[in-house]
């Protein structure tokens, strides 16, 4: 069958199956409904397959052909936070129907790239990786042809994430560089894609869900330092900023039952963790809607004053600044940090609770994306800078010494001069600790690719952007001067990559720190320990422990 042919079968069959996965979805809750079964509708003719054959459909798979009998599967992730949480969640997944963890490409019979599509350079990474992955499978092949046979199985190459939805045609029928493609929504549908194209057929299913979130998938943490986890909250979003295509590969905001979060977190917390993230594309935006433990759905807004939302807050019974309460409340031996947050949803609840909990770190990524508010409309960010720069007074007025990280975009559509002053004039005014930032990269399916002009040149958006970076480092380095001679408590995580003589770690503001280990010989990673910081270099701190006494074990609560 020709490539373009395999290629419209599978996602005729694709459509037909979401078709149904969505109205069973919409009348029937996802814990008691059947996660991917094929039903008697899809093997039989109906409105929107009439143009494909019987012959074209996926075979019908047996447990057998279902069960991973072994296989090894190597896995890549790109991308943010989210993805790693995922790519634990995939793992459960493939475990969970006979997969084995491969350590490596070579030898793997499944190789699977977690994406990320949020700009055009991480994208170009994926194709150069997938290029590169078909000429070592085809060298390989070419091994085993010399040697006077075949490789024993087929590798199969599946890509998963934010990627797929978008670039499921080239991936699939024009380069022909993936069997399976398989969008953020659609995990659990992965033995049948593999089997699938294990069996000579190209593999799809990129659906969004209104619902799913993974709330009953245990991750697979594999290579786990064991000091650190990401637990996923919430899935989507609902911001629809003009420049991004996260709502478009991710889909609208749904939040994980907080009863299945606070499992997991206890899991973790007995298992020795120290330190949990909590992540969701617009994690502080969390909202438990199934009345959680029979509350009704009355939780404030969490939206501040002077924020406009794109879509207004769904009613819930439990809000994330209660979730991040009673978690920290439960766990006080177990640092907890947050992100990707949206700047609308920090009210004062939030920042209150970040004041009381100890171990709740204080510090808060607060994207602003630009100092302008032409800029700012223009982008769909709700709010105006001085609107921002009243939140940044607040958080500091509650949380003194609180950092603050950012993200930054150079060179929007319209952006003049006067904007790009203002940007640098805020960065001036905040000196966030930590920073992002990117010159602008247009997204097809945006508002901004639909509706606005991609108009500064690329050479005024890496020019712009080097300023950006400029202004910030001067600021991270004076903050950084600053903290000097202050004490912080530091989770040590690992040896530091320059030296083995050193430990490295983190604040409870995020700021790496490395240490000599010659005073503490016996310290193990994990624990936290209050250093006097000795020195700056660059965005990066210098520690100095002096003595055995600075150790607190199991001291997470004093963070």
């Amino acid at each position: 069958m020709a490539a373009g042919s395999r290629f419209r079968a599978a996602a005729a069959w694709s459509s037909s199956l979401q078709s149904s996965r969505r109205a069973f979805s919409a009348r029937t809750p996802s814990r008691r409904r059947l996660e991917f079964a094929a039903s008697l509708r899809d093997f039989t003719p109906h409105e929107g397959t009439a143009d494909v054959g019987e012959t074209n459909l996926p075979p019908y798979l047996t447990s057998a052909q279902l069960d991973g009998a072994g296989r090894g599967v190597y896995m890549e992730t790109y991308g943010c936070q989210m993805n790693v949480a995922d790519t634990e969640v995939v793992r459960s997944v493939l475990q969970g129907a006979g997969y084995s963890h491969a350590a490596s490409l070579s030898g793997a019979d499944v190789v699977l790239l977690n994406t990320c599509a949020i700009r055009e350079n991480a994208e170009a990474k994926i194709w150069a990786r997938l290029r590169a992955i078909r000429a070592e499978r085809r060298k390989e092949a070419a091994g085993w042809r010399a040697r006077g046979g075949l490789r024993p199985t087929r590798t199969v190459v599946g890509l998963l994430g934010c990627m797929g939805e978008r670039l499921k045609g080239r991936l699939l029928e024009e380069d022909q560089l993936v069997d399976v493609v398989c969008g953020p929504d659609a995990y659990r549908a992965l033995p049948r894609l593999l089997a699938q194209a294990r069996g000579g057929q190209p593999a799809l299913d990129v659906a969004l869900s209104l619902d799913e979130t993974y709330a009953d998938v245990a991750p697979v943490r594999e290579g786990s330092d064991g000091i650190s986890a990401f637990v996923s909250i919430m899935r989507g979003c609902n911001n629809m900023c003009s420049y991004c295509i996260v709502p478009h590969t991710r889909g609208r905001e749904r939040s994980r039952p907080s009863s299945s979060i606070s499992a997991e977190v206890a899991q973790l917390a007995a298992q020795g963790y120290r330190e949990v993230t909590l992540l969701g594309q617009n994690v502080n935006s969390y909202a438990d809607g199934d009345g959680g433990d029979g509350g009704a759905l009355v939780a404030p807004s969490p939206t501040r004053d002077g924020f406009t939302p794109m879509v207004p807050p769904p009613k819930a019974s439990l809000r994330f600044a209660g979730l991040l309460d009673t978690l920290s409340a439960a766990h006080p031996e177990v640092r907890f940090r947050f992100t990707s947050p949206h700047p609308k949803d920090f009210p004062d609840q939030l920042l209150e609770v970040i004041r009381d909990r100890p171990n709740a770190c204080a510090s808060l990524h607060i994207p602003a994306q630009s100092g302008s508010t032409a800029v700012l409309a223009a982008m769909r960010r709700g709010y105006s800078r001085e609107t921002y720069m009243r939140l940044i007074e607040r958080v500091r007025e509650v949380l003194p010494g609180v950092a603050i990280s950012s993200d930054f975009i150079s060179g929007f559509c319209g952006e003049t001069e006067a904007d790009h002053a203002e940007t640098l004039s805020l960065l001036e005014a905040v000196r966030f600790e930590r920073a992002f930032m990117f010159a602008y990269s247009l997204r097809e399916k945006t508002h901004a690719h639909r509706r606005l002009s991609d108009d500064v040149p690329e050479p005024v958006k890496q020019r712009r952007l080097r300023e950006v970076i400029d202004t910030f480092n001067a600021g991270a380095r004076a903050s950084n001067e600053e903290e000097v001679g202050t004490v912080h408590h530091v989770l040590v995580e690992a040896l530091s990559k320059k030296s083995d003589a050193e430990w490295a770690g983190r604040t409870e503001h995020g700021k790496r720190v490395v240490l000599p280990r010659r005073p503490l010989p016996q310290l193990q990673f994990g624990e936290l320990l209050p250093p006097p910081l000795s020195r700056s270099v660059g965005a990066a701190a210098g520690g100095a422990a002096t003595g055995g006494g600075g150790v607190a074990r199991g001291g997470g609560g004093e963070a």
